[in-house]
């Protein structure tokens, strides 16, 4: 019999407190961008500001738990569509939907990434693991959809995952300019970009 040893005490009301914290960050800047405040934030748990730097010691601290949140929290939205053999080329439009449905983390995402193209910015490595980890996933998943005839396969796949990744990030920008821009729909396209072209020498094979 194997007792499974579980945070007790002020260890486990510390890790409570802490996600408390994450979460109400999580849902301020979810409302109102970037300029949620951080006595906002402490209103919302009940705790003094000062109390804050205990479990986050910046504020560069605090808005990067919250971006890794909204990672974990989109990746969880796209279980149902990954249980459907969705591809990442089909959680575009799913992508860009979350975006809009969310612009204050969208707007937080834009602006610590941009203030990270600065090798000395705090966010500097969590964007570049990030791309590099996404990158990563998606060149797999593209090359799996290459060989099965998903997607074209006459480029290489991780320049088509790169590209995706530029496409959603340069679409989010333009709707926080102008809102009224379908990314959504946009995304669509794109993915049809991606289909296979089918030409004559193409439907030749096929005959065949």
């Amino acid at each position: 019999m194997t007792n499974e040893r579980k945070p007790r005490g002020p260890y486990r009301k510390s890790a409570e407190r802490r996600e408390q914290i994450l979460q109400a960050a999580y849902e301020a800047i979810d409302e109102h961008g970037e300029r949620a405040s951080l006595q906002d934030i402490a209103d919302r748990v009940g705790v003094t500001q000062p109390a804050l730097t205990y479990y986050f010691p910046t504020r560069d601290d605090l808005l990067l738990a919250v971006l890794e949140r909204r990672d974990v929290v989109g990746k969880a939205s796209g279980d149902s569509a990954a249980a459907e053999r969705q591809s990442m080329v089909d959680g575009m439009a799913a992508s860009a939907r979350h975006t809009t449905s969310h612009p204050g983390l969208a707007k937080l995402y834009v602006t610590l990434s941009a203030a990270a193209t600065d090798p000395e910015s705090p966010a500097h490595s969590y964007f570049r693991d990030r791309y590099r980890t996404i990158a990563t996933e998606v060149t797999r998943d593209f090359e799996e959809q290459q060989r099965t005839g998903v997607i074209r396969a006459d480029e290489p796949a991780e320049h088509l995952a790169r590209a995706v990744l530029a496409v959603l990030d340069g679409l989010q920008i333009q709707w926080m300019h102008d809102p009224t821009v379908d990314i959504a729909a946009i995304a669509e396209t794109f993915t049809r970009i991606l289909a296979p072209s089918v030409g004559p020498g193409t439907e030749t094979s096929a005959a065949d």
